[in-house]
C-alpha cells in the first residue's frame, strides 16, 4: 500500500464494511478474506480499475464496497468510475445496496444474478472482478464459468482479475491454475500478472491456504463479441460447490431485513435478574 495513505482511516473504513456484510453460507464456498488483506486488496483494485466500469462477478467479501467506500472517504483519491455487483445471494445484494444509499455511494449498485443464467447485458464493463469457488472438486471448472461471465461482462476486450488458491504444496490448487490460464487463452486473454499467495481466509479447515490475483486481458486483435447463454450442461455444473454437490439454488433469500453491525434476535435471549421486593 503507498505511503502517502492514512492506514487506520482505511482499516477502520473497512471494518464498518465487515459489520455490514452478512455472514458466509459454507455450503456454497463463501470463505471471507481476513480484514487486513481486505484493506491492501481494496487499494490494488482501486488502483488497477481506475476511472474504469467494473462488474463483480460474486462478492461476498464486499471488496466492491471497500473500494467504493475508500474513494468516497477520500482515502483513496482513484477508483472505478461505476461498480456492478452480481450476486446469488439476495443477502448480499441488499447489504450492498442499503450500504451505498446510506454513505451516498452513487456509483455502486448490486442486482441478484446467479452465473448459470445468461448474463444481463445492460452495460459495457472495462474490467471485472471474481473470487469464485476455487475448484477442488471440479478442476476449476467453477471458476470458468464465473470468469466466462466475466469475460461476457467485457465483451472480450477488457481485463479481469481472479482471485484463486494459491499453495504450492497442494496438487490441486496447481491444476485449478493451470485450467483457468488455459481456459483464458483457449478465449484470447493472456496472463498480464500474477501476484502468488496473496490473501488469507477464516477457514477452518485449511487456516493456512492462500490464495493469488490472476490478472488477464484480452490480445489487442481481440473483436467485440456480444451476447450470453444460460448453462444447462451437468457437466460444468457438477460439484460446483464441493464434492458430491449439485447446483440446486437459483437464489438466496433473504428472509428479512438484518442490521448487520447488530446481533439479530434469534441469537440470544434474557435470563432476568429476580425481582427485589
Amino acid at each position: 500500500m503507498p505511503d502517502d495513505i492514512d492506514l487506520k482511516a482505511a482499516i477502520n473504513a473497512v471494518s464498518d464494511v465487515v459489520q455490514n456484510r452478512p455472514r458466509p453460507i459454507r455450503e456454497f464456498d463463501q470463505i471471507y478474506m481476513k480484514t487486513g488483506d481486505m484493506v491492501m486488496q481494496s487499494e490494488f483494485v482501486a488502483s488497477w480499475s481506475n476511472n474504469k466500469r467494473l462488474a463483480f462477478i460474486g462478492d461476498g467479501d464486499s471488496i466492491s464496497v471497500c473500494v467504493a467506500y475508500l474513494h468516497a472517504r477520500d482515502i483513496l483519491d482513484y477508483g472505478p468510475s461505476m461498480t456492478t455487483v452480481f450476486d446469488f445471494d439476495e443477502r448480499i445484494v441488499g447489504a450492498i445496496n442499503r450500504f451505498a444509499d446510506r454513505e451516498r455511494l452513487e456509483n455502486l449498485q448490486a442486482v441478484l444474478y446467479n452465473c448459470i443464467d445468461s448474463l444481463p447485458q445492460s452495460k459495457l464493463f472495462e474490467c471485472f472482478y471474481t473470487n469464485p469457488p476455487w475448484g477442488a472438486s471440479n478442476n476449476g471448472a467453477s471458476v470458468n464459468l464465473f470468469v466466462q461471465r466475466g469475460m461476457e461482462a467485457t465483451r472480450y476486450c477488457g481485463e479481469g482479475m481472479i482471485v484463486i488458491a494459491d499453495d504450492p504444496e497442494l496438487a490441486w490448487p496447481q491444476e485449478v491454475l493451470y485450467e483457468v490460464q488455459s481456459f483464458a487463452s483457449e478465449n484470447d486473454f493472456y496472463i498480464s500478472r500474477m501476484m502468488p499467495q496473496l490473501h488469507s481466509y477464516h477457514l477452518d479447515d485449511a487456516p493456512d491456504l492462500r490464495s493469488c490475483n490472476l490478472i488477464i486481458k484480452a490480445r489487442p486483435s481481440n473483436t467485440e463479441r456480444m451476447g450470453s447463454q444460460p448453462i444447462r450442461d451437468n457437466a460444468r455444473l457438477d460439484n460446483f460447490y464441493g464434492r458430491d454437490t449439485q447446483v440446486r439454488v437459483r437464489y438466496i433469500r433473504e428472509r428479512k431485513r438484518l442490521d448487520y453491525g447488530k446481533a439479530d434476535e434469534t441469537e440470544y435471549e434474557f435470563e432476568l435478574l429476580e425481582e427485589v421486593r
